[in-house]
């Protein structure tokens, strides 16, 4: 599974696609009423995403200095933004502000980005003597009015007016792993950037306005060793109500902290994170007692912020437990292995029962019940089981209205001890077929699992009734399924003999229903990363998409080639990455002979690409090497061709040292090997600079750096080879053995190696499993197709056949409809994706390898030189 920004605020706005609140949906109404007005007399207006930028004509703007942000809140928002308004104007100050209170809404959920929560309003004052009249004036027009801490920032005063030193004009440098981010300028001349992390500092050349002393005076006052009498461990999570951490107190004794921040982390009724925390703490005090439950220290309030300080208890996650032990993950599972986890599963189910139904005779419901709020100790004996996170933990009589609730285990309509038995339910489901989380896109699913999991652990017909009966959607929530997803689809998988040429057809044909030619930002709907990259690249953006209908037959697109093309010269990329960036989108134009353009994207993005460090073949020298690799080879261009040598010579270092940022030094340290972020792509650049030169110092490379990538593997119970991720062992294509098999394969044909070829098999079996959560090409069941369709035509053994045609016939499990054409769910299961990492396209290029035979399923994957010269040297 691939992991990046939480969906949450980008579901706001659609119910089929991630995007962003408030920028292009029809509803206005929760617009200011400056949002849509013409610029006062002597302004200048525009749009910028989803702020509304106002600017005195001729005002000459600083390029970076000290800014004022406002924060607000959504019953206050349009008094915040009125009076910015009136004030901005007056005194001629340049500011922007968001486009609605729905954006700001947004931006202040509990899992918003923090740097960002509860800024409203921007002010750009043009020296520090303006900043400090404004802050002064505006302060006491503004003073009581409520709004969150800025976490970047420093508060002036009480209110909500707070400053940062920052850039006020877009310049970009590139960061230590090449990477274009926003700049700003050293007393020399040199730009670097312009740090955004949820703290408030000051570059070490700036000065602090002595009028600001005092503010920061309070700030650090406020924490300070006697009023927080904990040494913080480690964070468990973050988020933008506040973190969770694992501390010890004065005592030593260790402890977890519950931070909550004021009007900051709001759910769906309005509340903030504050008046959660006292609803967890109110609750932990009537359960104190129960076996299960975490003793409550102390309540504490540090500077702006309130704690918890909670009993740290031993044990696991659910989810946690779950990926160690669920076997439909593992290679080839006995029934007998399938019997003994469904015994353990239900005695586990039953011990969660007993807990809640304690919690229920104390007259509370839990209200959020799921396996990451379950903590599993493991014992000889049983496996025990504890409750964490209470903060919708309420007495039955309030349980009507929750505001949150997780995904696949929140039911539509339930109130009082029902939320917690429909909950319940839905976890006894999850332990034997974790795919609860598609309910929300399509509640009448959990019926077909419920299914599933009868048959695939041999479980007596209607031996789970009780769960179809709870789990059944009621009117409300099938009334909730938006009309693109209610059509029933056009073309089956879950049939004997599937028509795969219709498949393939109406996967295309959805993507292309997809399509929003009449934006800028986007093309095609998919991940919520194509907002914090763009919606141009390979992995999220139209790129890719393109290049992934054209691989698989659906055929090319001029108006949406021309939309790509536009784009590009409107906003240049700011990555040079191949998969994230410049390099991506560059292939796909020259692939489609748009040389021109393809080579002034590569000219753009030199200095960037020069500046790498990474090695991936994602984002770093690995993917831009193989690129202008390509590129010289299309144009005969011996500058691309030398660009990527020297690429080569810096890969080269890093595989002879064994270190290189992103990729962990050891297993089971969030290790990030595999294809596109690991060792194996630079292996694959090795490689194909081999076959391009017949240098045999780069196979040499190409072998070791896939010796580096096994060594941050692990065998695991079934005897697989598979990534050490940590918490869970990882067979996928983007991280994980599945990228590691693809080249070692092809490094076989060409060199002998007793390490790689005993790995290989290993390698292999770790894509066989029938079960992944996600569907999708990079961290899904699609990238272990399609590994297997590539591996089968070398491999003898019947292994990799059997794996393809299993995962082919289980397609069907992620399988929805888009209008009645064949779609599937993004990253995370929330919404629809339409991009070739998470969505429907990658599914068609897998489809292709499966079906077609088709080794190129991503760029550079398929021997430059045809046929492999020399023996082959895999193990028979």
């Amino acid at each position: 599974m691939t992991t990046g920004p939480q969906p949450e605020a980008f579901c706001q706005a659609d119910p089929v696609f991630y995007d962003i609140a408030g920028r292009h949906t029809a509803d206005d109404s929760h617009a200011f009423a400056q949002t849509h007005a013409p610029a006062p007399a002597g302004w200048e207006r525009r749009e910028m995403d989803v702020w509304i930028v106002h600017t005195p004509l001729g005002h000459a703007l600083p390029q970076q200095g000290w800014k004022i942000h406002i924060s607000g809140l959504p019953d206050n928002a349009r008094h915040v933004v009125d009076t910015a308004w009136d004030y901005c104007t007056a005194n001629g100050l340049p500011f922007k502000f968001l486009r609605g209170v729905d954006v700001l809404t947004t931006h202040s959920l509990k899992y918003a980005p923090r740097s960002s929560s509860g800024k409203l309003v921007t002010i750009y004052p043009s020296d520090e003597e303006q900043l400090h009249r404004t802050l002064v004036e505006l302060g006491q027009r503004l003073d009581g009015t409520a709004g969150p801490y800025i976490l970047t920032d420093l508060r002036w005063g009480a209110g909500p007016l707070h400053v940062r030193y920052g850039g006020f004009v877009t310049r970009y440098c590139t960061d230590d792993d090449g990477t274009a981010v926003p700049a700003i300028e050293r007393p020399d001349g040199t730009l670097v950037p312009d740090r955004r992390r949820p703290v408030f500092e000051v570059p070490e050349w700036v000065e602090l306005p002595g009028f600001l002393a005092e503010q920061l005076a309070a700030r650090q006052a406020g924490g300070s060793a006697s009023d927080f009498p904990y040494k913080v461990e480690r964070a468990l999570h973050f988020s933008n109500g506040g973190g969770v951490y694992q501390a010890r107190d004065t005592e030593g004794r260790k402890v977890v902290l519950k931070e909550a921040r004021p009007n900051a982390g709001l759910d769906g009724l309005g509340l903030d994170a504050v008046a959660r925390l006292d609803r967890e703490r109110r609750a932990m005090e009537h359960l104190a007692g129960l076996p299960g439950i975490p003793a409550l220290h102390e309540h504490r309030v540090v500077w702006e912020h309130h704690f918890l300080s909670v009993q740290h208890l031993e044990g696991d996650t659910l989810q946690g437990w779950l990926a160690r032990h669920y076997p439909l993950t593992k290679a080839r599972p006995e029934p007998a292995a399938l019997s003994a986890y469904v015994r353990r599963a239900q005695a586990l189910a039953d011990r969660i029962d007993a807990l809640v139904a304690r919690v229920h005779e104390r007259g509370m419901v839990f209200g959020d019940l799921h396996p990451a709020n379950i903590l599993v100790t493991e014992t000889d004996d049983a496996d025990e089981v504890a409750l964490v996170d209470f903060e919708l933990c309420v007495p039955v009589a309030e349980a009507d209205r929750l505001g949150m609730g997780h995904p696949g285990f929140a039911g539509t309509g339930r109130t009082g001890y029902g939320i917690d038995r429909h909950a319940l339910a839905a976890l006894r489901l999850w332990l034997l077929f974790p795919l609860t989380g598609l309910n929300e896109l399509d509640p009448g699913r959990a019926a077909a699992y419920v299914d599933v999991a009868e048959r695939r652990f041999a479980l007596p017909a209607g031996s789970l009734d009780a769960l179809r009966h709870e789990l059944a959607p009621g009117e409300a929530a099938l009334n909730r399924v938006p009309a693109a997803l209610r059509e029933p689809l056009g073309v089956r998988l879950d049939t004997s003999l599937p028509d795969w040429a219709a498949a393939r057809k109406s996967l295309a044909e959805a993507v292309l229903l997809s399509a929003t030619p009449q934006r800028a930002d986007r093309l095609f709907p998919g991940d919520v990363r194509q907002f914090t990259t763009d919606g141009l690249n390979f992995a999220y953006g139209a790129a890719g998409v393109l290049w992934a209908l054209d691989t698989a037959g659906a055929g090319r697109f001029p108006e949406y080639e021309q939309w790509l093309l536009d784009a590009v010269e409107r906003d240049r990329p700011q990555r040079p990455g191949f998969y994230d960036g410049a390099h991506g989108i560059a292939h796909v134009l020259a692939g489609f002979g748009h040389l021109e353009a393809a080579g002034r994207l590569l000219d753009g993005c030199r200095t960037a690409t020069d500046a790498m460090a990474e090695v991936s073949l994602f984002r770093g020298m690995a993917g831009a090497g193989l690129n202008l690799l390509d590129f010289a080879a299309r144009t005969g261009s011996g500058d691309h061709r030398d660009q990527a040598l020297r690429l080569a010579d810096r890969t080269a270092a890093a595989v002879t040292a064994g270190t290189a940022p992103g990729i962990a030094a050891g297993p089971g340290r969030g290790s990030r090997a595999g294809l596109l972020h690991g060792w194996s792509g630079a292996a694959l650049f090795f490689l194909r600079l081999y076959e391009d030169t017949s240098d045999a110092a780069h196979l040499d490379l190409a072998v070791r750096a896939l010796h580096h990538d096994l060594d941050l593997c692990a065998t695991g119970e079934d005897g697989s080879l598979q990534v050490d991720g940590g918490f869970r062992q990882l067979p996928y294509l983007e991280v994980g053995t599945a990228g590691i098999a693809l080249v070692a394969d092809q490094v076989l044909a060409h060199r002998a190696d007793a390490r790689l070829a005993e790995a290989l098999p290993l390698l292999v079996r770790a894509a066989e499993p029938e079960f992944t959560i996600e569907p999708n090409l990079f961290g899904g069941r699609a990238g272990l197709l399609a590994t297997l369709a590539a591996l089968r035509a070398r491999d003898p053994r019947p292994e990799p056949d059997l794996g393809v045609e299993r995962h082919l016939t289980r397609l069907h499990w992620h399988a929805l409809s888009y209008h009645g054409h064949l779609a599937f769910p993004g990253d995370q299961l929330r919404r629809i994706s339409m991009d070739l990492a998470t969505g429907g396209p990658g599914i068609l290029l897998a489809l292709t390898a499966a079906l077609d035979g088709r080794r190129d399923f991503l760029p550079f994957l398929a021997p430059r030189s045809g046929r492999p010269t020399g023996a082959d040297h895999r193990a028979p």
